[in-house]
């Protein structure tokens, strides 16, 4: 098994803690950013768009890091990961949709207005508003959090891995950004994972004030 993609990449880092998480066994090549090779020919077959990150398992090219959470909890995940139960599976399905289509958007317009942009361009006034929209969406976790320890229930899902990938990078990046009380607690369970630890709380610091990657 092989995962092509940056570490500094959020999208690659989802799929490097649920592969931590499910104990597998991979070789992580990093591609894209610094280390260039998104058009290498090679790269194309394995995925006609040239983004990261993309799995490789049995010589079978998955891409697409939420595709690739859902293969690998339905091929390798236990039924905690993978119920046999659709609406089991709706109940962490739909957050991976929302936080792909609302609250990652909303993420990305922090981070590429502030700080992925030279202080001198940032246009602060558009990054508020999109902080206004993440503030917006962390009070909507909270909601969830009031009811259920983790997103979709009591255990970690994939849920938790798209929602969570983002958090702290969101809280990391300098702006002012206070979390609700059950996301804090739920964060905090999230930062004692080794997964986690280990790749979504890593050092990005070189892609601030860089607009090019």
């Amino acid at each position: 098994m092989k995962l092509y993609g940056r570490t500094t990449s959020f999208n690659v880092q989802k799929v490097l803690w649920l592969l931590t998480e499910l104990n597998l066994d991979f070789q992580h090549i990093e591609l894209g950013g610094r280390f260039g090779g998104l058009d290498n020919c090679e790269f194309k077959q394995l995925n006609p768009m040239g983004k990261v990150p993309v799995l490789v398992d049995n010589g079978r090219a998955v891409w697409e890091s939420h595709t690739i959470l859902r293969y690998l909890a339905a091929q390798y995940g236990s039924p905690t990961w993978y119920s046999a139960c659709a609406f089991e599976r709706s109940l962490y399905e739909r957050w991976l949709d929302w936080s792909q289509t609302i609250f990652q958007p909303a993420f990305m317009g922090t981070f590429w207005g502030y700080y992925r942009m030279p202080p001198n361009k940032r246009d602060m006034v558009a990054v508020n508003r999109h902080l206004d929209s993440c503030i917006n969406c962390l009070a909507t976790i909270n909601k969830q959090l009031q009811q259920t320890s983790y997103l979709a229930g009591n255990t970690l899902s994939l849920a938790d891995i798209v929602v969570g990938a983002v958090i702290y990078r969101l809280t990391s990046q300098g702006l002012e950004i206070p979390l609700p009380e059950h996301v804090s607690n739920w964060y905090q369970k999230l930062k004692s994972r080794p997964g986690y630890k280990t790749w979504v709380m890593s050092d990005f610091t070189e892609l601030k004030a860089r607009e090019d990657f």
